[in-house]
């Protein structure tokens, strides 16, 4: 559904940050895979997600089993509580309905059509004729690869491989299909357990296909060779690629494990490559975000101190003492949202620091995208302080001595182009524990950014809510009355705390995204460290000027408790010992 509607395809892509790296690029009988990975028919025959698939890390996606016309009979897949059944009767894709979906979607990686094992020989040649121009392959059964693959009936302007089961393919099929003047490869198909009408993978599928693979190899070493299924680890896919294998189709194992496996199965070999350490250069990222941390201190002190500048009560029109007179809630009021902007301010900079020295640092590309995202963001921020009538001066002030640091960090980041690569390779209780904990933080991350919003929302319309009110025990109109210039000042603080807030949501988000690998401990130690000036602030003002509204607090709470569930999840994860890992790989070639 997200990838139907415009910008969907790209939303997914900036959320998954999938996209291969070119070192596992490679080219397949004159047809170029980004990635070796490849996603079954089996799992969408009806193509209802080749959109999403794309943006998923997929260099191929196979559809069909393709028909001439639609079967009666079709049974969905069900599951029971270790496999997916699949039907013997499954679901297949009519040519009228294949023609439809190849050429309304906008494909973008190469396609893999199998053709029902089936259908006739007649049948098999208008199917090829009609989808010849839509494909970059065909798929058949070796059965109907020596039966009907003649050349003067079936036109092959097209690759096609023959498929079978690893208990099928033994010396004779091999050698009488290897003889075939007309074979681009062979497909093996993973060996299935058959229970009545339905079957599912056998628990050694991927040992099956390694032992096939290799002996396939050592015969025909030129030979490409897809496998289908048994793949349900980075480390089953790694083992099937190192034994030779040149293109892998993911099935049941992509379900049971989640669409992160293609990413994890790259990354896997990636550190297989022995990539040469590449460190970038990062000082200017550093010094962004210590910036930002020393400005954060600097806002603190003010906000605990003296509250309002010179230059606020010049535009307000009183003093802090006439305005402690007055109402010395209303001071209250100020410190508290100018405190929760400096603790917010504090908690960013050291997300930008641990960014730059861990990741940018690294030639980490992620890190460079979430580093830059958010600061664009702060940047944009400082229209809302305006959004009411008041410019601050020390903050334009500071953007103005942050902007010549960031247009040096920005540039150095141009260089920040390597991929990661991860040497965790099961679905173990730790990764499993982690995905959770990578959960949680996802959800901090997107309540901080809506949370922002809406404060900035709020700071630059109503300014406002209700708890505000009842705290300060005055309403708009009365405060009007002190001065008109007075709710423009509270508004700014406002909008700025919420512009901060977004971009550190942002941070939290990206980090929580892409930065989740086995033994990457600055990860936690980050998000560890890096919320708890926002939530110490966000809490501590408010109980240092005893507005202590449960209401108005719940949001903090809540964000609270996902932090710490988060920690305690992701700690074995992240922090755990691992058998090491690459930080980075070099990717010069882009």
């Amino acid at each position: 559904m997200i990838a139907a509607i415009p910008g969907g395809r790209s939303l997914i892509g900036f959320l998954g940050h999938m996209k291969p790296s070119q070192k596992i690029q490679k080219t397949v009988n004159y047809t170029n895979f980004s990635s070796p990975i490849g996603v079954s028919g089996d799992i969408d025959p009806l193509s209802s997600g080749t959109n999403a698939f794309q943006q998923l890390g997929f260099g191929f996606i196979e559809i069909g089993p393709i028909v001439l016309n639609e079967p009666i009979t079709q049974i969905e897949p069900k599951e029971d509580k270790n496999h997916i059944l699949f039907s013997t009767q499954q679901e297949k894709v009519p040519l009228k309905l294949a023609i439809q979906k190849l050429t309304t979607l906008n494909i973008r990686v190469p396609i893999m059509v199998k053709i029902d094992s089936y259908v006739t020989k007649s049948e098999l040649s208008l199917i090829v004729h009609h989808l010849t121009p839509f494909v970059d392959a065909f798929i058949v059964t070796s059965e109907q690869f020596t039966s009907y693959l003649d050349k003067n009936t079936i036109l092959m302007e097209r690759p096609f491989y023959a498929s079978c089961f690893t208990n099928k393919m033994n010396n004779e099929v091999l050698e009488t299909l290897t003889n075939m003047p007309n074979l681009a490869g062979i497909v093996i198909h993973a060996p299935r357990h058959t229970s009545e009408e339905f079957w599912h993978e056998a628990g050694n599928a991927n040992e099956h296909l390694i032992e096939n693979v290799k002996t396939i190899k050592e015969q025909y070493p030129e030979l490409t060779v897809i496998t289908s299924g048994g793949v349900e680890t980075p480390d089953e896919g790694y083992a099937l690629i190192h034994a030779g294998v040149d293109l892998l189709l993911l099935t049941e194992g992509y379900v049971n494990t989640g669409p992160g496996l293609p990413k994890r199965i790259h990354e896997r070999i990636l550190y297989e490559k022995t990539p040469r350490e590449h460190k970038a250069n990062w000082y200017f990222s550093f010094l962004f975000g210590l910036a930002i941390l020393i400005g954060g201190f600097i806002a603190l002190y003010f906000a605990i101190t003296s509250i309002i500048l010179p230059y606020d009560e010049s535009f307000i029109g009183l003093t802090r003492d006439e305005l402690l007179l007055v109402n010395p809630l209303i001071l209250s009021f100020m410190s508290h949202d100018r405190m929760a902007l400096a603790g917010t301010m504090i908690s960013a900079g050291i997300l930008y620091i641990q960014l730059a020295r861990h990741g940018i640092r690294a030639n980490l590309h992620w890190s460079k995208v979430a580093f830059h995202s958010a600061a664009i963001i702060g940047f944009i921020g400082i229209l809302l302080f305006i959004g009411y009538g008041y410019f601050d001066y020390l903050h334009g002030l500071f953007w103005l001595i942050l902007l010549p640091i960031y247009y040096f960090s920005f540039k150095e980041g141009k260089k920040v182009v390597g991929f990661p690569s991860s040497s965790h390779g099961q679905n173990d209780k730790a990764w499993q524990y982690g995905i959770y904990g990578q959960l949680m933080f996802v959800m901090l991350g997107f309540l901080l950014v809506i949370g922002g919003f809406v404060i900035s929302t709020i700071g630059i319309s109503k300014v406002f809510v209700s708890t505000d009110i009842s705290f300060i025990c005055m309403p708009p109109q009365m405060i009007e009355n002190i001065s008109q210039n007075l709710i423009p000042v509270i508004a700014h603080d406002r909008a700025g705390f919420g512009s901060a807030l977004v971009s550190v949501g942002l941070l939290v988000l990206m980090i929580s995204l892409w930065g989740f690998r086995q033994g990457e401990g600055w990860i936690w130690n980050t998000l560890a460290i890096g919320a708890l000036p926002a939530f110490i602030a966000g809490i501590g003002t408010h109980i240092y000027i005893g507005y202590t509204s449960f209401i108005h607090l719940l949001p903090v709470y809540l964000l609270v408790i996902l932090y710490l569930i988060g920690l305690v999840l992701s700690y074995p994860f992240l922090k755990g010992k691992t058998k090491g890992s690459y930080s980075s790989i070099n990717e010069l070639s882009l």
